[in-house]
Parts: structure tokens; C-alpha cells; sequence
């Protein structure tokens, strides 16, 4: 599987690629939507991990956008923001999980 991280902060997306590669998976990082957008988009079997205070295009408008595919990859979620910013945040959008930073290998395991 390869897994797509969408994440603006270089250690976060570098320690989840480690974290993704040592589980066996393919990992594709992106510092920012506009790159994601650019790159060849994420077929079914895929996963997207996107954060969602992404600079520029924010990660909510990320997961709408795969949304809209015929058959979307999965998406997880990605915060550190408190939990009155993210239901503000999370309005309209359905990812398959959310999860808070920091990410663990025991909470990401399950999804992959």
C-alpha cells in the first residue's frame, strides 16, 4: 500500500515515513496540498494521512477533494489543535479517522 502524508511540519511527515516504510508500506510526503494536488493522485487501495492546519489549502479541503474520486483512497486525519478548533475544522468533511499529534505506532497500526 503506499500511504500519501500531506503534513507541513518536516518532523512530523519524517518520523511518519519511518514509521509508514517500517511497517512494510510505500510512503509518499508532501509538504502542502498544492504539492499533493501535483503529484499522481492516490488510487483506492491507498492512504492518505493529511493534517489538517495545512498553510495555504487547508487539509479539510484536501479530504473533500478525494472525496469527490469515483473510488477514494482512505483518509486519516491529522491535528494537534484543541478539540473546539477541530470540530470547527472537521464540519462537512468525513475522514475514515482522525487521530492527534503526536502519532503513535500503536494508534496508526490499526488503519494501515
Amino acid at each position: 500500500m503506499t500511504v500519501h502524508i500531506v503534513e507541513d511540519d518536516f518532523g512530523v511527515s519524517d518520523a511518519l515515513s519511518i514509521l509508514v516504510e517500517g511497517m512494510g508500506h510505500e510512503a509518499v510526503v508532501y509538504p502542502d496540498a498544492e504539492s499533493f494536488f501535483e503529484g499522481e493522485p492516490p488510487v483506492s487501495g491507498d492512504l492518505v494521512i493529511v493534517d489538517l492546519g495545512l498553510p495555504g489549502v487547508s487539509g479539510a479541503q484536501v479530504v473533500r477533494w478525494l472525496g469527490e474520486f469515483r473510488d477514494p483512497p482512505k483518509v486519516i486525519v491529522i491535528s494537534g489543535q484543541p478539540g473546539n478548533r477541530l470540530r470547527e475544522m472537521l464540519s462537512g468533511i468525513n475522514p475514515f479517522a482522525f487521530l492527534r499529534k503526536p502519532l503513535s505506532e500503536e494508534e496508526l497500526a490499526p488503519y494501515l
